[in-house]
């Protein structure tokens, strides 16, 4: 039997998956990693952790479905976008990096940011050159960063890979990247899919720097034999150009052509409609990357704590939860979310403001801070927990609006992730969004999408359209409840009056840290 290997480094675990050349999962294996925050809004990760887990991930999925290791016909990768690994060049795929790596939602670089809007002629100059505004969280405003902080780190450094290409580098000896996660270091000529070579320039940096960029499907090199070795895999495996976690996951969920959307409630909450055109928002809301469709585009919003918020709960305020989950062997979100169920719509007033780690979309504000408002003596915890619940959501359905706002038209939204394992948490999203919402077959996110991508590279399907009619199917669909829709338009009306209201608190909050 001959099967695919899609591999996605996520931002608390790497997931492994096998599926066979019809797109069957046949086994899935995680292995966890580290965060470390060594500063306030500070947020690193050893890359060397990344490569252990790809390997325990590898190792374990191989023998857990049951496959010879010489039937893997290709590798897809997947990761968490925008973080920045900084390598000398040895030479050798063993090159160790000479820093942890700044993630995503890093958010130590708001100077950078304005020096690099400030370069580019400001931003609505920067958007248009490419697709977005400079935002904390990007890989561009941290390799700035870490010239202007750790020098001695910046002279010695050749490469700067995002996270699946460092994990590449480790499998191939190649230094590559894709367009859709090249996309998201504000580097990148949406609009042409190449470098912007202007803007590199003007910001002092050398085009050497960033590696090849392909489109998503395409093979950019093979496993080498200490790779191999270390995998558990053979010699010569194919590994294609993958995508970043937000464009996988769309392929994953069959988010490929025009009129659907996805929202994925991980750490991260992601609202994602694909685009056959590149449509830009002036403002920078939200995002315009490319797909990992060859020759589309996509638009989507990011909140940075979204179903993180709702496990800092779980962390911090459901300690007997935890518990008694263990006891009872079930999940301790499940218990929450029974307790969630109740509380009224709307919590009579209780609104939680999901901004744990600073926000992005709507509001790009790294000083955002996150808290209750409307608290009052008749406030039960199921009450709270379910504010925190529509919290989320309404952020979500700030992402969703604006895009159609672009006129982008969305007919269905499909939910993966946390929040669509809940029949309460998807009726909620559906009500919120006033969008009818689905689930497909496919439950398996990026590391699916990029297995996909594995196989329409090697010659299983002929593209990614061809891929996801053959293997995805939509399984349930639910209908938004007028009343629920109309009350929820009005909650949500007094939810996006807070944030303007405390915009101008949230810096002096923050230097109390």
């Amino acid at each position: 039997m001959a099967y695919l290997l899609g591999v996605d480094i996520g931002t608390s675990g790497t997931k492994a998956l096998i599926c066979d050349l019809k797109g069957k999962v046949l086994a899935t294996a995680t292995s966890e990693h580290d965060i470390s925050s060594p500063q306030p809004g500070w947020s690193e990760q050893d890359p060397r952790q990344w490569w252990s887990a790809v390997c325990k991930a590898t190792k374990a999925v191989v023998k857990k479905a049951g496959v010879k290791p010489n039937a893997c016909k290709g590798i897809g990768l997947s990761g968490q976008m925008h973080g920045s690994v900084f390598l000398a060049d040895d030479g050798h795929e063993t090159a160790e990096p000479l820093r942890p790596a700044l993630l995503w939602n890093d958010q130590r670089t708001a100077a950078q940011c304005v020096e690099i809007e400030k370069t580019a002629g400001g931003r609505k100059k920067l958007i248009n050159m490419v697709g977005n505004p400079a935002l904390t969280g990007f890989q561009a405003p941290k390799i700035l960063w870490v010239r202007q902080h750790e020098p001695k780190v910046f002279e010695q450094t050749k490469h700067v890979l995002l996270p699946k290409d460092y994990i590449r580098y480790r499998m191939t000896g190649e230094y590559a990247t894709e367009v859709s996660d090249a996309a998201g270091t504000l580097l990148l000529d949406v609009k042409k899919r190449a470098w912007h070579k202007g803007l590199i320039r003007k910001l002092g940096l050398d085009a050497s720097l960033f590696a090849d960029c392909v489109e998503s499907h395409v093979v950019t090199g093979e496993l080498t034999p200490w790779a191999a070795k270390q995998l558990g895999l053979v010699q010569g495996v194919p590994v294609v150009g993958g995508a970043g976690d937000n464009a996988a996951g769309a392929v994953g969920n069959g988010i490929v052509k025009r009129g659907v959307a996805m929202a994925s409630l991980g750490t991260s909450g992601v609202v994602f409609a694909h685009a056959d055109e590149p449509v830009l928002d002036p403002q920078g809301r939200v995002h315009t990357m490319c797909s990992a469709v060859d020759g589309k585009w996509c638009v989507f919003g990011c909140m940075l704590s979204a179903g993180g918020s709702l496990q800092w709960f779980r962390n911090h305020m459901a300690k007997a939860e935890i518990a008694a989950a263990k006891r009872k062997k079930v999940d301790a979100y499940d218990l929450l979310l029974s307790e969630a169920v109740r509380a009224k719509a709307g919590c009579e007033g209780l609104m939680f403001l999901p901004y744990l780690t600073g926000e992005r979309c709507p509001h790009p504000d790294p000083m955002a801070r996150g808290g209750w408002i409307g608290l009052t003596a008749r406030h039960t915890r199921a009450d709270m927990i379910r504010s925190v619940i529509e919290g989320i959501t309404f952020g979500m359905t700030d992402a969703l609006r604006i895009m159609q706002g672009m006129g982008i038209n969305i007919k269905t939204v499909y939910l993966t992730g946390g929040g669509s394992r809940s029949a309460f948490w998807r009726q909620l999203q559906a009500d919120a969004y006033n969008v009818p919402v689905g689930l497909t077959n496919s439950t398996e996110g990026a590391a699916y999408g990029v297995a996909l991508l594995a196989g329409v590279g090697t010659g299983a399907w002929k593209n990614i359209a061809q891929a996801t009619r053959a293997v995805i199917d939509e399984t349930e669909r639910l209908k938004p409840d007028p009343g629920a829709a109309k009350f929820y338009a009005q909650a949500h009306t007094a939810y996006d009056a807070l944030y303007p209201a405390l915009r101008d608190n949230f810096p002096q909050l923050a230097s109390l840290a």
